[in-house]
Order: structure tokens, then C-alpha cells, then sequence
């Protein structure tokens, strides 16, 4: 069903339930994958995304057809896991250090029973880890995501000359992290 479709249903009190629950099945498990590539850990990408929905539950009705849904959702999860991953560091008094945050985050994915990836994916996610946040998401939306640059520059309301910029070092920076570690 069109976003359109979703959005009119929504419209009307006595298809808003209906609307929602079509809106979660056609988003959700993308939604999910966003999210979890963010915060590695399962449950946490479980809660953030009922954070997410319960959001887009109170305000799509004010949602103004700026930006495509998705992209609205997407702006949404990604807020919703960085502010997240930002709260954990502080909670854990976590050092602020990317390297010490991905070795953390590095330990949780390889402890995951949620995770099924071969070595070669354990070290991808583990290259992704040492990059930083920014970097991360950018390359998350544009390789796993298949997300244009600029879906990813309204999202994240970057240009998408800075968006090509970051998912360029983020390249060569997983590329020097396979060839350079066991």
C-alpha cells in the first residue's frame, strides 16, 4: 500500500488503528535493522523501535508531507538510537573515546545470540564499530540500507556533499581495518 493510502487511512478516526498497523508492517522490520545496526544489541533495538512507533503514533497526524514517510521514520529511529547511544555513555560513564565504545559495543555483538553472522561478517561489524557515529550511520543508510544520498542528506539534514564525504572515509576506513587486523 502507497504511504499516500496509509496517510488518508490515518486521516480518518475509524481507520487510524487500521493505518497504523499498516504502516508497521511495511516499516517496522527496516525500522528494526536501522536501529540494531546502531545499538548492536537486540533488546535494545526491540525497545527503541517501540519508542520509535509510539512517537510516530502521536505525531503523524501533524506529519506535513515535507519528506517522504520513510525518511520521516528513518529521521525519527536514528534520533531516537543516537540519543540512546549518547544516554548509555553517560549512564555507564562510558569513556567518550570511539575505540573504547567500539570495543564495548564489539564485546556485546560477539556475546549476542541474536548475531549469525560468519568471521567475515563478525569483522565487518567489528570495522564498523571503530568508526564514529556519524560516519557509522552514514555508511549503515547508504550500504545496508540502500538509501540515495539524498534521502540520507533529509534525514539527517546534512549536505550531500558532507554525507559522500563521510561515507568516503568511512570506506577507507573499514577497507585499512580488514586488511589490517586477524
Amino acid at each position: 500500500m502507497e504511504d499516500s493510502e496509509i496517510l488518508e487511512k490515518f486521516a480518518q478516526e475509524k481507520t487510524r488503528e487500521e493505518a497504523f498497523n499498516l504502516l508497521l508492517n511495511k516499516y517496522q522490520q527496516k525500522i528494526y535493522w536501522h536501529i540494531r545496526r546502531l545499538v548492536i544489541n537486540h533488546d535494545d533495538a526491540d525497545d527503541l523501535v517501540q519508542d520509535v512507533f509510539i512517537k510516530v503514533w502521536k505525531n503523524l497526524a501533524n506529519f506535513r508531507n515535507d519528506s517522504q514517510l520513510y525518511t520521516w521514520l528513518y529521521r525519527i529511529a536514528s534520533n531516537e538510537s543516537i540519543t540512546f547511544l549518547n544516554r548509555k555513555k553517560l549512564k555507564n560513564n562510558i569513556s567518550l573515546d570511539l575505540d573504547q565504545d567500539g570495543l564495548n559495543l564489539a564485546d556485546t555483538l560477539a556475546d549476542s545470540s541474536y548475531f549469525d553472522g560468519d568471521k567475515a561478517q563478525m569483522k565487518l561489524q567489528k570495522a564498523l564499530l571503530t568508526l564514529p557515529q556519524k560516519q557509522r550511520l552514514v555508511f549503515n543508510m547508504k550500504y545496508f540500507d540502500d538509501l540515495k544520498y539524498e534521502e540520507i542528506s533529509s534525514i539527517l539534514g546534512t549536505s550531500v556533499g558532507a554525507l559522500k564525504a563521510s561515507f568516503h572515509l568511512a570506506v577507507k576506513k573499514i577497507e585499512h581495518y580488514l586488511l589490517n587486523t586477524d
